[in-house]
């Protein structure tokens, strides 16, 4: 996608973490070296228009299954895998859990997840700095999540570039740690203009850094205001059920929202 956000065009790497065989998938975008402005906007309208195709392909394809699809967003060392740790440890009781692990090199975080209990794929960008539809759906052949479960989307650590991709997921959350300041909403206002959900995490920490955890909600709601803003601590679980609650609720309604379409769906 180098003309949208100017990554390279390294080939991607999906691994199911456990697998020792890696499947490599190069790009099939073009990358003309036009310089003109017109050119480069014609380019990244045809780059984002192709991704939204097959986001809703991939959308589709989830939600003919049942499966509520969740894009983690965040800087890197937020603590989103440290979330997804626990939420699989805990909330995997009510419904099975797969994740899609983001990241430029290794397969550290997708180990991390199955030690957890999670089946999960490692998508390796290489130079690229977010995921984009096609790598999602090319994970989902090789995940093949269970009917009905939930599928976690953790993208590559970026407060930029993730925000511009749909991947066919069905809620986009932001995680931000207390300790990156209350500023981060109108630094990077994009991010959390697409967010649903906004994850404040390691707010263990906040006797000890320099955070406004008011200030940072009229923030987002400046940008947002739709956006829930959730207070907790991936470390200790303090304010966990209430992330649980708003996965379950996400998740019965999406199941509630499939079974009218069945109910209404012409012979």
């Amino acid at each position: 996608m180098c003309a949208t956000c100017g990554c390279g065009d390294d080939s991607t790497v999906i691994t199911l973490a456990g697998d020792d065989h890696h499947h490599h998938h190069p790009h099939d975008h073009e990358h003309p070296h036009a310089h003109a402005h017109t050119e480069t906007v014609a380019l990244e309208q045809k780059v984002l228009a192709k991704n939204d195709l097959i986001a809703e392909q991939n959308r589709d394809w989830l939600a003919e299954r049942d499966i509520l699809a969740m894009n983690i967003m965040s800087s890197p060392g937020a603590g989103k895998t440290t979330l997804l740790e626990r939420t699989i440890r805990e909330a995997a009781r009510r419904r099975p859990v797969t994740v899609i692990e983001g990241d430029q090199e290794t397969l550290l975080d997708a180990e991390r997840i199955r030690a957890a209990g999670a089946r999960a794929v490692q998508v390796n960008t290489g130079a690229g700095c977010h995921l984009d539809a096609d790598m999602v759906r090319r994970a989902l052949q090789t995940l093949n999540p269970a009917e009905g479960s939930l599928l976690f989307i953790e993208n590559v650590g970026n407060l930029v570039c993730p925000a511009l991709f749909d991947l066919g997921e069905q809620s986009k959350l932001v995680v931000i740690s207390v300790t990156e300041g209350a500023d981060k909403p109108i630094k990077y206002p994009h991010m959390f203009a697409a967010a649903g959900l906004v994850v404040v995490n390691k707010i263990d920490l906040l006797p000890y850094v320099d955070f406004d955890l008011e200030k940072f909600g009229d923030f987002v709601k400046s940008i947002n205001p739709g956006a829930q803003i959730l207070p907790l601590s991936a470390t200790t679980g303090d304010g966990t059920p209430a992330w649980y609650d708003w996965i379950e609720l996400r998740a019965n309604c999406q199941m509630s929202l499939r079974s009218v379409d069945k109910t209404f769906s012409p012979e």
